[in-house]
């Protein structure tokens, strides 16, 4: 195992192309899901849920390999740029956020199931919400892979989106509900496909702050409503 500086710049390199294999499968693996929800498919949400177990390897994987690479520098004595360290650490982030994104595709496959129990049928509109979630995931997947703060800065201001369209959703549900023209598990399935939407732009959005810090040094957090960026001292 190669221990030189340029050893290391090698093995980060392919670390980092591991992780946006990873991220394409963690897309796979969402796609699927909402695939199989809407059309009630148990065979499909099953392929869904059964990429999660590489999607768990893989995480794995990366997380041991991104330690040895840092016990392996430090017991070399190797001094790595700063921008390297700042990859290592994106790395380890961004590889647990993907992995809880997979997480709730899986819970939303198992979704599938319910519907089809209920004999109900999540509507149209609700494409609008699940389509904007894959492209956040789409688009911060590439921020990461190209390095690319600017498309991770989009990433950030998407998220309100898909709040917004949840609650938009879950309101239309309610009123559905009182008038009887959606049944309560229906109502109920939404609620929780929509939660999950939220808490896979909450990660995506997570991913994107660690781009923007990897790429700039930057550090982006959000503050009442606002994203607000602070430099690292010199």
């Amino acid at each position: 195992m190669p221990t030189t500086t340029d050893g290391f710049t090698i093995r980060l390199a392919r670390l980092k192309a591991d992780l946006v294999e990873q991220g394409r499968r963690v897309q796979a693996l969402v796609e699927g899901a909402f695939d199989a929800a809407f059309a009630r498919d148990p065979a499909g949400a099953q392929r869904a849920i059964d990429m999660d177990a590489v999607v768990d390897k893989v995480d794995v994987q990366i997380e041991r390999a991104s330690v040895q690479l840092l016990i392996d520098a430090t017991g070399a004595g190797a001094q790595l740029p700063e921008e390297q360290l700042r990859m290592v650490l994106t790395i380890v982030k961004v590889n647990n956020e993907l992995e809880r994104i997979a997480d709730a595709g899986v819970s939303i496959a198992e979704e599938a199931a319910s519907l089809l129990a209920s004999n109900s049928s999540l509507p149209d509109t609700f494409r609008v919400m699940t389509n904007s979630v894959i492209g956040i995931l789409r688009d911060v997947c590439a921020s990461f892979a190209r390095g690319d703060a600017a498309l991770a800065k989009v990433v950030l201001a998407s998220e309100d989106a898909v709040e917004e369209f949840k609650k938009a959703i879950l309101r239309d549900a309610q009123s559905r509900v009182a008038s009887g023209k959606m049944t309560v598990d229906l109502a109920f399935s939404q609620q929780e496909i929509a939660t999950y939407c939220e808490i896979m732009a909450n990660h995506c959005t997570n991913i994107a702050e660690q781009v923007i810090y990897s790429a700039t040094g930057a550090i982006v957090r959000h503050k009442a409503g606002h994203w607000e960026q602070f430099e690292l001292p010199a």
